[in-house]
């Protein structure tokens, strides 16, 4: 465990010092996190214009909920989106090999080596607007209330990373992760939306076979409407399946993987 967490800071450093090198992406990259938070709070705001309820949710309690989206989309941006990006290259281009031979995990090593530095800032920003949402809520809530609130945001930073790395590993035996991306970013939109608004084959669908629904509405759920054992043992029980399922594929991917000495 040490080790990996040495080496995880040694992946910071060394992420920090190349984004300072690169000021104009610093710079973009934050203005465009701050518009998409903007667009993302003024959507529901615009709505609370014409109704006083939303999923049964009203408007301090839907700010909760888009906090935990616009925090968990941070979380990956910052800590993931990069390596996901690249990972369809090294397979593709047998580069594998040099994550392999390492005395480490690859799965490790390819999904945190690049930490997106010019993302932190808004990773700040969005937990601003988490504890902002929190602070100017009226309903009663307990430091256990708000612990437990973190914890299922990070589980939903977790399932949206088993889903993008879902349709990312389909590479191994594809050559292209493309259709599954653009489908991965067009199904993504469900984590934006609260879970009881879809009903049906669309409510299996996104919060058992592809959770995104999952994400963000049942942790504010469970802090809003307080605890509640079914929805906490659903999250949990998909969460494991998912994870499960995600490192299933990913062996059986590494099977299938023909390095560039093949």
């Amino acid at each position: 465990m040490r080790r990996y967490l040495m080496l995880y800071l040694y992946f910071l450093r060394f992420s920090f010092s190349k984004a300072m090198e690169f000021r104009l992406d610093f710079s973009f990259r934050i203005l465009m996190d701050i518009l998409y938070y903007i667009v993302n709070i003024l959507f529901f705001k615009i709505i609370f214009l014409h109704t006083p309820m939303l999923a049964g949710w009203t408007e301090e309690q839907m700010m909760i909920f888009v906090s935990c989206y616009i925090l968990v989309d941070a979380i990956s941006m910052t800590v993931f989106s990069s390596n996901m990006w690249w990972l369809p290259h090294h397979i593709n281009r047998g580069e594998l090999d040099y994550h392999l031979i390492r005395p480490v995990s690859p799965l490790f090593f390819l999904s945190l080596k690049e930490f997106s530095a010019n993302s932190f800032l808004n990773l700040v920003i969005a937990l601003g607007i988490l504890i902002y949402s929190l602070v100017n809520y009226s309903q009663p809530f307990t430091v256990a209330d708000v612990l437990l609130l973190v914890i299922l945001i990070l589980n939903g930073t977790l399932i949206y990373y088993c889903c993008q790395m879902l349709m990312i590993l389909p590479v191994f035996w594809t050559q292209s992760s493309k259709g599954f991306m653009d489908l991965f970013f067009s199904m993504g939109i469900a984590m934006e939306r609260p879970d009881r608004i879809f009903k049906g084959w669309l409510r299996v669908m996104f919060t058992i076979l592809l959770p995104f629904a999952l994400i963000a509405s049942f942790p504010a759920r469970l802090f809003i409407e307080k605890f509640h054992w079914p929805t906490f043992m659903h999250l949990t029980a998909v969460s494991i399946v998912l994870w499960m399922v995600m490192l299933f594929i990913w062996r059986k991917g590494l099977r299938a993987y023909s390095s560039a000495s093949s």
